[in-house]
């Protein structure tokens, strides 16, 4: 069988293997962070967050219909986009591997191959291609809705279509290959930016097939290949909508044309350049002009999926994130001007004082009849002594500074010097955020906890703590997959420098050089690995090339094509070894409870109500279970980390679904950013309290008064504010919880919260919609909201679930759990979902865990609210239902059970409570004398180990349990001690 035959079946076999893993693999629903949001926007087309994935979101849309209308299959099939993308991902690296092993083999096009050649290459592309299939960073991604799978399938097909392009002589022809490639580009901007980093790697195989190499004409290839990133990245993708802007002010403004004339004129603009170059190219036989323009054109065919947003936008879809309807607020939304910007060659210090401001261009927002500038955009300008070349510790966040002082060994209020900056980047940036997600790949990972290392050899055969030998993602790959990569790509160097450079080139643009220009704070909400997964791609490669230096090493002892088979088969170890330490931890099937929690959320809300959370990540599985399974779809939910908008404040204003428009006092004029309530100071004007309904009438009338201190600001004159309650109303309305009508007041009062001095928008907003409300809408918040909202609202939260409802209704003892007994226990017991949460075979990752941890925790401040109301036989029901919900064989006890325990033996589970006490009592010890002896503490995981021994030792104390406690009494102190020891010696 000739080998172009062999090559593809033996590459659609790989292609099989792959999907078939990940299919089996596959999250069956949306999981946590972005993809609740991603499903949801997809299957019915609305405006994700910026720059948006309009593509992804088309393609997911085609996928969402496989599911006949049935809303809780749409996220498998849009789970199944990523699974086929990573499958497809798989091929063309197979068949990349294959022809970069002919180009090292020196096999000409056209030459017949020996069958040890064939078992060379065959073995070589199957050894790479399925070790990247097992890769933790590429199946995480493979298996949920993302962008990332997609994206490394745009990044495979160009590698592999430059390669084809190199192969055929005739240059017409040649050339469609890199039409196709500038066409596959356009459309993974649609995607993701990833792909474009890619561009250098295939300059070098376009120069060394046309050139001569020099020293000069690389760096030349180098220099053109940064521009034509530039180009796409900076000129095309927000270059061309701004210029559209430019020309839409001036038509409009100036010449008084309607809305959308100077970005109609830009398109024709465009469209007719492209046009009449093209035709000159054709009519002058300038191929490399043509070739060029028509690229340029492909990647604006693919482009144009961003055409979507505004259009979607302007249907005012139920998730429209930054409303990009016009020109204007479509240009900030690609640059992402919501996020900031992070310095990359020349910036502050942290430790930098603020002289002053820098102002910028006009910012300009949609009219009635023309474009107005709402704000001017501005810069702070810094200490020149405290400014620096290539800034790696910029930031001034507390937390931010807090890691820069541990890497760098800073004191406290010390400025950083230049090695001090350069020590941070190695050891930190490069070390700890790229080599480490590297090492998980190829070495090894300890667990799955935050912040957890790669296994080194010490750690191979080492006694671990239960809780670490148990966890899944425990993966040992006794670092053979680094080695074999390691061999492969040593030998290419040795054998196909040319080549050598294109996959290091891929290697480092994708890795270490988007370390270095992202320039990412010391810490991220989760790990961030999934985003240099195209630099594992490239390391595969290299894996790949380890079958070729094995059987060339094995030729001295034996025959050639039995030495590719003794090698295809040694080499097999690595991606075997990397399949079996994964699956259990890549294995998402029957994991429900992303959903499951987010549904919880809801259900814990009355008819209509409106839920304030704290951030998109928590958001997001919520709008999931509205937008796609159709759940819940009174409950407006609202994220305050966009509340701070009037974009946003706006789309509160409309009805969504069942849910009506909010009841706000003030107008969309007073909420309009960068107007006078966009922030407001406490300035002191003597007054103790301040009617609410008086200050919000006051700021609707933009009095005067309110802008004594500031002139472009209105103030807080009180840090208390005072509501007054018709008590009335509020008990014909029914809502007063049962048991708590003495507990109803006349009037509320609430104050900032100590350390707070200012309003911010959204904290205005929810003041006025509990004003303005009147209590005929139910509020409710979640815990990250009341921990965002700078008011203190806390004594008039009451807990129906995993949410607390704003009532009228004063907490009597603020030390206790504030709980509406007869609603919470009927929503966790009949209302909650609980799917295979008793299912040991499933696994939960930490955020899965952390979520049953909340739950744990709601349980608890149940029983013990009914304790208190001497309805202890209702607490040992939702006692004992957590347990069964939720055991220990699933989902390890944590540090709530410290509580639960406590719970247990107040209702006469003496037996149950010894025993949780026994099991989570000697898991701390071995958890605390194993990071105490590594001098590691894994992020808080030592803190919560001693503090579930500290708590342990109380309650076993309390409940005459005193020979268990006086065990856990002596760890909880020989462990403090050994710290102090510790601590001595640094």
């Amino acid at each position: 069988m000739e080998f172009k035959r062999v090559n593809n079946i033996a590459g659609w076999i790989v292609f099989t293997i792959a999907t078939i893993v990940y299919l089996l693999t596959l999250e069956r629903t949306g999981s946590y962070w972005d993809c609740g949001e991603f499903i949801a926007v997809s299957y019915k087309l609305m405006v994700p967050h910026p720059p948006g994935a309009p593509f992804f979101l088309l393609i997911g849309r085609i996928f969402s219909f496989l599911a006949f209308g049935d809303g809780t299959q749409v996220a498998y099939w849009i789970n199944v986009s990523s699974a086929l993308s990573s499958g497809f991902t798989i091929l063309f690296l197979f068949w990349t591997i294959s022809m970069f092993s002919r180009k090292m083999l020196k096999i000409k096009l056209n030459e017949k191959l020996s069958s040890e050649q064939t078992w060379l290459i065959i073995g070589a592309s199957a050894v790479g291609s399925l070790a990247y299939t097992f890769s933790d960073s590429f199946w995480f991604s493979a298996v949920e809705a993302e962008v990332y799978a997609m994206s490394s399938f745009f990044t495979a097909f160009v590698v592999w279509a430059i390669l084809k392009w190199d192969l055929i002589e005739d240059e017409s022809r040649a050339n469609r290959w890199l039409i196709l490639i500038a066409y596959m580009m356009g459309l993974s901007i649609g995607v993701h930016l990833l792909n474009l980093v890619t561009i250098p790697a295939l300059g070098l195989i376009y120069y060394f097939k046309k050139y001569k190499p020099t020293q000069w004409g690389l760096i030349a290839t180098m220099a053109i290949s940064g521009g034509l990133i530039i180009l796409i990245n900076n000129l095309i993708i927000p270059g061309l909508p701004s210029l559209a802007g430019n020309f839409e002010i001036f038509f409009v403004n100036t010449l008084g044309l309607p809305f959308g004339s100077g970005a109609i004129f830009v398109g024709a603009l465009v469209i007719a350049g492209l046009i009449i170059g093209i035709r000159y190219s054709l009519t002058h036989q300038k191929a490399l002009l043509n070739t060029a323009l028509l690229g340029l054109t492909f990647i604006l065919i693919g482009y144009s999926s961003y055409a979507i947003v505004v259009i979607r936008s302007n249907y005012d879809t139920p998730i429209d994130e930054n409303n990009p309807e016009d020109v204007m607020s479509f240009v900030k939304y690609l640059k992402r001007e919501q996020y900031g910007s992070r310095p990359l060659l020349y910036g502050q210090y942290y430790t930098a004082q603020v002289t002053g401001t820098k102002e910028g261009a006009p910012q300009y927002v949609k009219g009635d009849h023309k474009y107005e500038i709402a704000d001017r955009k501005f810069s702070y300008e810094y200490d020149p002594t405290q400014m620096t070349f290539f800034p790696r510790m910029y930031s001034n966040d507390p937390r931010h500074i807090q890691r820069y002082l541990e890497v760098a060994d800073l004191a406290e209020g010390e400025v950083p010097s230049f090695v001090d900056n350069v020590e941070f980047m190695l050891k930190h940036q490069l070390g700890w955020m790229y080599m480490r997600y590297f090492m998980w790949n190829f070495a090894g990972r300890e667990s799955d906890i935050q912040d957890a290392d790669w296994l080194r050899p010490s750690d191979w055969f080492k006694d671990v703590p239960e809780e670490l030998a148990t966890n899944k993602a425990r993966n040992n790959f006794f670092m053979i997959p680094l080695i074999l990569g390691l061999v492969g790509l040593v030998f290419q160097l040795i054998k196909d420098k040319k080549n050598f450079a294109v996959v290091t080139m891929l290697f480092f643009l994708t890795g270490i050089a988007l370390i270095l220009y992202l320039n990412s704070p010391p810490i991220e909400p989760r790990e961030r690995d999934y985003i240099y997964a195209g630099s594992f791609y490239a390391f595969a490669i290299w894996i790949g090339f380890s079958v070729l230096a094995i059987a060339e090493l094995l030729k001295k002892y034996t025959g050639g094509k039995l030495a590719a088979m003794i090698a295809t088969i040694l080499c097999l170890t690595g991606p075997a070894i990397m399949a079996q330490q994964g699956w259990d931890d890549h294995d998402r099937d029957d994991r429900y409870f992303s959903v499951d929690s987010a549904k919880n959320f809801l259900a814990s809300t009355a008819p209509n109500a409106i839920l304030y959370t704290g951030g998109d990540n928590d958001t997001f599985p919520l709008w999931y279970a509205q937008e796609v399974e159709g759940f819940r779809t009174d409950v407006r939910v609202v994220v305050l980390s966009y509340y701070n908008t009037d974009w946003y404040i706006a789309q509160t204003m409309r009805q969504v679904y069942e849910s009506e428009p909010f009841p706000y006092t003030l107008t969309f004029e007073n909420y309009k950013q960068n107007g006078p309530n966009d922030y407001l100071p406490y300035d002191d004007m003597g007054l103790k309290v301040i009617d609410l309904k008086q200050f919000l009438t006051l700021l609707k009338n933009n009095d005067k008064r309110l802008r004594a201190k500031y002139r472009s600001a209105n103030v807080v004159p009180s840090r208390t504010f005072s509501l007054n309650v018709d008590k009335d109303k509020v008990r014909k309305l029914g809502i007063v919880p049962k048991g708590m009508d003495s507990l109803l007041v006349d009037k509320m009062v609430f104050s900032l919260k100590r350390g707070k001095n200012a309003l911010e928008k959204k904290d205005l907003a929810i003041l006025d919609v509990i004003a303005s409300a009147d209590w005929e809408r139910p509020i409710y918040l979640n815990n990250t909201s009341i921990q965002q909202f700078n008011i203190d609202i806390s004594q008039y939260a009451i807990q129906e679930g995993n949410a607390y409802r704003i009532l009228p209704v004063k907490n009597p003892n603020p030390d206790t759990d504030f709980v509406d007994t007869e609603t919470m226990y009927d929503n966790l017991m009949n209302n909650f979902y609980y799917r295979e949460l008793d299912n040991p075979d499933v696994y939960y990752n930490q955020d899965y865990r952390n979520f049953v941890l909340n739950h744990r925790t709601s349980f608890n401040t149940l029983a013990a609210a009914l304790i208190n109301e001497g309805k202890t036989e209702k607490a040992r029901k939702a006692l004992l239902f957590s347990l069964e919900t939720m055991p220990d064989e699933a989902v390890p006890y944590d540090y709530t059970a410290t509580r639960t325990l406590a719970l247990l033996f107040e209702v006469g589970e003496k037996e149950k409570a010894v025993e949780i006490a026994k099991i989570i009592g000697d898991r701390a010890i071995e958890m605390v004398d194993y990071l105490i002896a590594e001098n590691a503490d894994l992020g808080m995981e030592l803190q919560r180990n001693l503090l579930v021994l500290h708590e342990l030792q109380r309650t076993l104390n309390r409940t005459g349990e005193g020979e268990l406690a006086q065990k856990y009494e002596e760890a909880y102190n020989k462990a403090l001690g050994n710290l102090q020891i510790d601590r001595r010696r640094m």
